[in-house]
């Protein structure tokens, strides 16, 4: 296989950004930068997502089988590269943000645009990034969204030409 047309053709992909947390109850909480997302059923509606195995917020979404994805904002790069490194939860904030706490148990961080509540129906342990398919069964929008949702969405592209994952 010609590895630089594996990488670039796999980048190809588009990706918007979330910040997945998960708070197992015990005090660990959990919070990390996620692109590989997607829903993957209407009914009942399903989201498939891919999360790095060796990571703070894959155990503790293993541990309590629950968790958020907060959709980023267009306006949100700060956010994104915040929860690039592990998360800390400090003077009642998820590194520097403020947040609730949703009906899952997750944090949701107040400024992200929209969330979603997720239950884990099924794990896919294969390669670095195991394979998480999770029932949504909360959906807050936190701000009004004009014009076509997905256009709302930071994406990958948006945090600038030498920033990529996958490939």
């Amino acid at each position: 296989m010609n590895l630089d047309a594996k990488k670039t053709a796999l980048r190809m992909i588009p990706y918007g950004l979330y910040v997945l947390t998960a708070d197992d109850g015990k005090g660990n909480v959990a919070a990390a930068t996620i692109n590989f997302v997607t829903q993957s059923s209407f009914a009942p509606p399903l989201v498939t997502l891919g999360v790095k195995a060796d990571s703070g917020a894959y155990h503790v979404l293993k541990e309590t089988g629950a968790f958020a994805l907060n959709v980023l904002g267009k306006d949100q790069k700060g956010a994104a590269f915040a929860f690039f490194k592990p998360a800390k939860v400090e003077g009642g904030k998820l590194s520097g943000m403020a947040f609730t706490t949703g009906v899952t148990g997750a944090p949701l961080l107040i400024d992200a645009p929209a969330a979603i509540e997720c239950r884990v129906k099924q794990i896919v342990a294969e390669g670095d990034h195991h394979v998480v398919i999770a029932e949504v069964v909360e959906a807050h929008l936190n701000k009004p969204i004009s014009g076509r949702p997905d256009a709302a969405t930071l994406e990958m592209k948006d945090l600038g030409d030498n920033v990529f994952y996958g490939g």
